[in-house]
């Protein structure tokens, strides 16, 4: 049975703290066709090495700078530029 892509993005800038929470809980999913996009707004508090350690569940990591959340979803879903 072929199943259908399903994208997964994560927005992150400096968030340390946190995305660990993000990366874990995507690393768990079952499905079997998923595409994980990771867009960093060059992080420099060490979030980048978070994201380092779940290299194998990213399809795709974009690391930056962008003008904000918005500017960062924005870029990547109108220009496709993955």
């Amino acid at each position: 049975m072929a199943y259908p892509k399903v994208s997964i993005i994560t927005i992150v800038y400096n968030n340390v703290r946190d995305i660990g929470y993000t990366l874990s809980s995507v690393d768990q999913q079952t499905y079997p066709n998923i595409e994980y996009i990771v867009v960093d707004g060059k992080s420099n508090d060490g979030t980048l090495e978070v994201i380092e350690q779940y290299k194998d569940t990213i399809s795709k990591l974009v690391s930056e700078k962008d003008n904000g959340i918005y500017d960062a979803m924005n870029k990547r879903l109108v220009h496709g530029n993955w």
